[in-house]
């Protein structure tokens, strides 16, 4: 099967080459406040916990809102396979309007929802301080990056992996220009330091969002929304295609809190020791970032393939796309498992300049080099189900994995305090509390693995093919 062994890489390769700029993105803010240094008012591990408590301030909110990506993109993906371009243009309506909708209860609620946050959230006053200035000026991108959800799924759905490409490099790009120009400054002006990191991912936010305004009339005007009209615009919000849109959000929605309730988690828990355990966990998080990225690429041809064919009611094809993009995916696993193995200083270096934190993160590398092995399954599930438009599938795998995630903690860290004898405020207890937490983390991709595998066939193929089966 070469030609879809093209079309895997012809979606895939794109999608790679633009997530491979976003851990980059995350990376240069974390190493522009790395290299700030102290002001007299924060030391360096607490510009780099403020970059990863006011992120997670950002995942809490829009993490929340993801099915305005993966429901778009599923559900266009099979409208494709049937040949109906009005319902693909349709769709892309419906998510931008919800985008902009939540955008603005997004700004009503940004006041009293940092309030609330820092209730749970344990940090130093220095990180507070940070990570609230970040928050308040980045948070006027929500209207665009609530939007581009909306734009990055259809562009999947729409089998488009380039437009997507484009976009994300528009983004990211800017981002990393404008956060090092704004913050570090350039020739004789000497930049804003800490709020030009902010300031920069929002400038990118509004690039990108007009680049996919463009890109998507430019290229789509005559072939999508040439025959939409007015009144069918309207009706579509209110008739049964709206229904099945949020139905299907339902789900994901559930999805996307588990989501946030791990990876807030992660940042919540780290911060209870220390702004170095918090610093080391940010930049461990980002490093393990890389691999996903990758995989996603296929994940997305998964999910776009598998939602057209679905659309196109082509079992065959279906299975073949699934143990595809599986072969695909699971072909880097050695790479970067070799990658992390013996490039994890190196990029422990790029990430900081300070001793201190460098040196708490090389107590945490053996867990990089399990990444790919534990994550690769879970990441290339995912693209699949969204494309099959399997939310109960995916609700049910995350809800397990979350379960996996706070018990693994939970019993853990009761074990340590009982068992290791340790004061709380010891370095040693410290180290190994993190270890436990990257534990737990580990255990959440297992377990979305194993749910979703077993899943399979009654989510994916009985739903849609029970007749061929």
């Amino acid at each position: 099967m070469k030609s879809l062994n093209k079309e895997i890489l012809r979606l895939a390769l794109p999608s790679i080459l633009a997530n491979i700029t976003v851990p980059i993105v995350g990376m240069v803010d974390v190493a522009v406040a790395g290299h700030i240094g102290s002001d007299g008012f924060a030391t360096v591990a607490a510009f780099i916990g403020s970059i990863s408590v006011g992120s997670m301030l950002f995942d809490l909110l829009y993490w929340n809102f993801a099915f305005l990506r993966v429901g778009t993109g599923g559900l266009t993906a099979q409208a494709l396979g049937r040949s109906d371009m009005k319902e693909c243009g349709l769709l892309l309506a419906r998510a931008l309007l919800l985008a902009l909708g939540l955008a603005a209860l997004t700004l009503a609620v940004q006041w009293p929802f940092t309030k609330l946050a820092f209730l749970a959230v344990d940090c130093s006053p220095e990180v507070k301080t940070l990570a609230l200035k970040y928050f308040f000026i980045r948070i006027w991108a929500a209207p665009a990056t609530l939007s581009l959800m909306s734009f990055r799924g259809w562009f999947i759905g729409m089998q488009d992996s380039m437009s997507s490409m484009m976009t994300d490099l528009v983004i990211n790009v800017t981002n990393i220009i404008a956060s090092i120009i704004l913050s570090l400054g350039v020739g004789e002006w000497q930049g804003l330091g800490f709020p030009g990191i902010a300031l920069g991912t929002v400038i990118a936010q509004y690039s990108g969002l007009l680049y996919a305004c463009v890109r998507t009339l430019v290229k789509y005007r005559s072939i999508v929304f040439k025959g939409l009209k007015r009144d069918e615009l309207a009706a579509s919000f209110k008739g049964s295609g709206m229904k099945a849109f949020m139905s299907m959000n339902g789900d994901i929605f559930v999805r996307s809190i588990c989501f946030t309730a791990i990876y807030i988690g992660v940042t919540v828990i780290s911060a209870r020791y220390g702004d170095l355990m918090l610093a080391s966990t940010t930049i461990m998080m980002k490093l393990l970032m890389i691999f996903s990225f990758f995989t996603d690429g296929f994940a997305y041809a998964g999910e776009a393939l598998t939602g057209r064919f679905i659309g196109a009611k082509n079992l065959l094809m279906t299975r073949k796309s699934v143990k595809y993009v599986f072969a695909w995916s699971m072909s880097i696993v050695l790479i970067f498992m070799a990658l992390y193995h013996f490039g994890g200083e190196p990029l422990l270096a790029l990430m900081s300049s300070d001793t201190a934190v460098n040196e708490a993160c090389r107590e945490f590398l053996p867990w990089l080099v399990l990444m790919p092995l534990i994550g690769c399954p879970a990441f290339t599930w995912d693209g699949i189900y969204l494309g099959a438009t399997a939310s109960t599938g995916v609700r049910n795998a995350m809800l397990a994995a979350c379960a996996a995630f706070f018990c693994f903690w939970c019993a853990g860290i009761r074990l340590l305090e009982a068992k290791s004898g340790l004061s709380q405020d010891s370095a040693e207890f410290q180290t190994l509390a993190i270890h436990i937490l990257m534990g737990a983390y580990f255990a959440h991709l297992l377990a979305r693995t194993l749910v979703m595998s077993l899943q399979y066939k009654k989510e994916v193929l009985r739903r849609h093919f029970r007749d061929s089966l």
